[in-house]
């Protein structure tokens, strides 16, 4: 059942307060220049306010209170018990703000508010919860040494953390790199996309209401190619961790070797298949999720299983209960609880995304192509597409669209699904179908991405760790070992 009507998501959308500074050392600030650029809510093309755009100046001055706090040691010295506290504390504040965050992440990118209210808010706190939970878990080890020896491996934290998120989950992303880098103790420079800055900002002020120390934790708002470039070329940030596309990965890594040689960890673009084969035999139950995979989050989603490999006895089969499925999928305003699409983030963006169905349109076959539910306000909303690339080859089959487009490639085996499904420049996700248990682990183990969801589709919990291969980037968010990142191991040897 929906949370609130369309009307009552609208009269809380009017009440809602808009955060529109930079967090740094515990307050909200201008930019130190005093620019600012405008914050837009895609849905309607409406600007919702102006924020402070951040540059070298104001990163400087948000790595400066991060380094002052980690080095003064209430947070960073404090026991991962007290830590704890905190971090579960803030967690659950979250909750108290369900509301709120659920549309501020809503008429920043567009997302509906059943998704955000349902899944997104809900994560975050989620995640949060569960890695505060394991933070007095993480045990340091002793060595076997000689007699009169003592051999101590400590895991400690690594001082600042520069963490740059996307627009796709604005809160879910950015708890994706602040949990686990605040529960092992480090200081925290969060750049959120300036597509969608609203809830990281809300966040900073909830977590200073939860406990956090000033300076722990800052939030710097602007543009990647200011703000976020200031981030990694800084000599004073220790590691960055980003989520965005495979680009901008590769300028981190540019950024560390000019600076101070930092860790750049890399969650970037994906292109992941879904291989449907003759023997699973619940193809409705593939053909939704399949459908799913694609469409959710607008397909705004770094694995979205949006190439669809199909054995050719059960292509045409399948066609027809995915075009089932995807007339389900209703694209329209993001506050009304029937939509299942809302806007795609920008004007930009969804041009683009356009462009790809486009060209597709006069290269492969168009199998379906959905409709906007009632009145729209913008012209950024896509409805669901499906082609059908008996190639494999084609832009629509081989790029990263990031929007609610399928591409259905037929195969004729499994060593042809394989090849199909590992020719990629992604290694990120995938996902098998199939009731024979041999085949699921044989093609499982044969093709190549970070997670390889059986019978099920993008298989996602705080527990499992989530990363890829490739130019999909390298280290794992989520998970006991998403605390490597952010930690290092220093061995103290006592001779006594």
């Amino acid at each position: 059942m929906a949370r609130y009507t369309k009307a009552q998501w609208e009269n809380l959308s009017s009440k809602v307060s808009l955060k529109n500074q930079a967090f740094i050392n515990g307050k909200f600030v201008n930019s130190l220049d005093g620019e600012t650029f405008e914050c837009i809510n895609p849905a309607n093309n409406k600007v919702l306010t102006n924020v402070s755009s951040c540059n070298e100046k104001d990163v400087d001055s948000a790595v400066t209170a991060a380094r002052s706090s980690f080095e003064k040691g209430h947070w960073s010295n404090a026991s991962p018990t007290d830590r704890k506290k905190v971090l579960i504390k803030l967690s659950q504040l979250i909750m108290d703000n369900l509301d709120e965050l659920s549309i501020l992440d809503s008429i920043d990118m567009g997302k509906t508010t059943e998704d955000t209210s349902t899944y997104d808010i809900p994560g975050a706190s989620d995640i949060l919860q569960w890695t505060a939970e394991s933070a007095d878990k993480i045990m340091d080890e002793i060595a076997p040494t000689e007699k009169n020896n003592l051999a101590m491996i400590k895991k400690i934290p690594l001082g600042v953390v520069g963490a740059v998120v996307p627009w796709n989950y604005p809160l879910d992303m950015a708890m994706w790199k602040c949990a686990p880098a605040l529960a092992c103790g480090n200081s925290v420079v969060l750049k959120p996309a300036e597509q969608s800055p609203l809830s990281a900002l809300r966040f900073a002020e909830l977590a200073m209401e939860a406990g956090l120390p000033e300076g722990v934790l800052n939030v710097v708002t602007g543009f990647g190619e200011t703000a976020g470039k200031a981030i990694g070329m800084h000599h004073d940030i220790d590691i960055v961790a980003f989520t965005g596309s495979t680009e901008v990965g590769k300028l981190f890594l540019e950024y560390s070797g000019k600076s101070n040689m930092k860790q750049v960890w890399l969650e970037c673009g994906g292109k992941s298949p879904n291989i449907i084969f003759n023997e699973c035999n619940d193809l409705e139950i593939a053909s939704k999720l399949a459908a799913q995979g694609g469409f959710f989050n607008q397909g705004e989603v770094c694995s979205a299983n949006s190439r669809i490999l199909v054995q050719y006895d059960i292509v045409d089969e399948f066609l027809n209960l995915l075009k089932i499925e995807a007339n389900n999928w209703l694209s329209g305003d993001p506050l009304d609880p029937n939509s299942s699409i809302g806007s795609l983030v920008s004007k930009e963006h969804a041009e683009r995304v356009k462009q790809f169905i486009k060209k597709a349109k006069s290269e492969t076959e168009l199998v379906f192509e959905g409709g906007i539910k009632g009145e729209t306000k913008s012209n950024n909303f896509v409805s669901p597409t499906i082609f059908r690339d008996n190639t494999g080859s084609k832009e629509i089959s081989v790029d990263e669209v990031f929007g609610p487009v399928l591409s259905v490639i037929p195969f004729k085996d499994e060593n042809e699904a394989i090849s199909i499904a590992n020719n990629s420049k992604y290694a990120l996700a995938a996902s098998v179908w199939t009731d024979d248990l041999s085949q699921a682990h044989r093609v499982s183990d044969k093709v190549h991405a970070g997670t390889v969801s059986v019978n099920t589709m993008d298989a996602l919990s705080p527990m499992t760790p989530f990363g890829g291969f490739k130019q999909s980037g390298f280290g794992n968010d989520l998970s006991l070992h998403s605390f490597d990142k952010y930690t290092g191991l220093k061995t103290v040897w006592i001779k006594y």
